[in-house]
């Protein structure tokens, strides 16, 4: 089932008067959000244990509401005049909450702080930029992925790097923006059905090792 997430398209101008008071001149900056899908895989197990979402750890400069870019490998700067409409840790988070609701295959999905669940997914977020290569741009999204078990057999599940490239239609920001979404659509979904079969997995383990003693 295709269903298009919650993350409406942001095109809104907001006027930043950080020297308004002044006398300073105003910048205008455009607000972006990206829009998110996600196609569930009939193969996922339907799971009926409850997940937890931390918010995504990550350097001070992705720890920010900065649209990330990459001219050269070793120089990262920022969009002038865009800004996400979160930070990017959230709306990693929310893309990957809503992808778990919309995959239809969990009983129950929440952020950390809306209560605890059978399991938790943690997780660092590596890359969410604009790289150049050659002259042309390729969006990059990366991240550390680990399964934990709060309840029963407590510890740690299974852990995952995951990393999803997308190469936009264009140099403009719109495009830019649009080939985040379908980042985060394909490695939201690579996450939900990675974390379906691990958690299931580590479930049904400890019942097949009693059911053969």
């Amino acid at each position: 089932m295709m269903r298009s997430l919650r993350f409406a398209p942001l095109a809104a101008l907001v006027l930043l008067a950080g020297c308004a008071a002044i006398g300073g001149p105003k910048t205008e900056v455009s607000i972006y959000s990206p829009q998110t899908r996600i196609q569930a895989d009939p193969a996922w197990p339907a799971v009926d244990w409850q997940l937890t979402v931390g918010t995504p750890d990550t350097h001070a400069l992705l720890d920010s509401q900065r649209i990330a870019v990459r001219p050269t490998p070793d120089r990262l700067q920022t969009y002038k005049g865009a800004r996400w409409a979160d930070t990017a840790p959230e709306l990693v988070q929310l893309a990957l909450v809503e992808a778990f609701e919309d995959s239809g295959k969990i009983q129950a999905v929440s952020r950390w702080g809306g209560g605890r669940g059978d399991f938790g997914l943690y997780t660092d977020l590596r890359a969410f930029e604009t790289i150049y290569e050659g002259g042309t741009p390729k969006v990059v999204v990366e991240i550390q992925a680990r399964l934990v078990q709060h309840r029963g057999n407590a510890g740690l599940v299974a852990a995952r790097r995951f990393r999803t490239e997308v190469t936009p239609d264009g140099a403009d920001i719109e495009p830019v923006v649009a080939a985040f979404g379908d980042a985060l659509s394909q490695i939201g979904a690579d996450i939900v059905g990675w974390s379906l079969v691990e958690g299931q997995k580590s479930l049904s383990e400890p019942a097949e090792e009693s059911a053969g003693k």
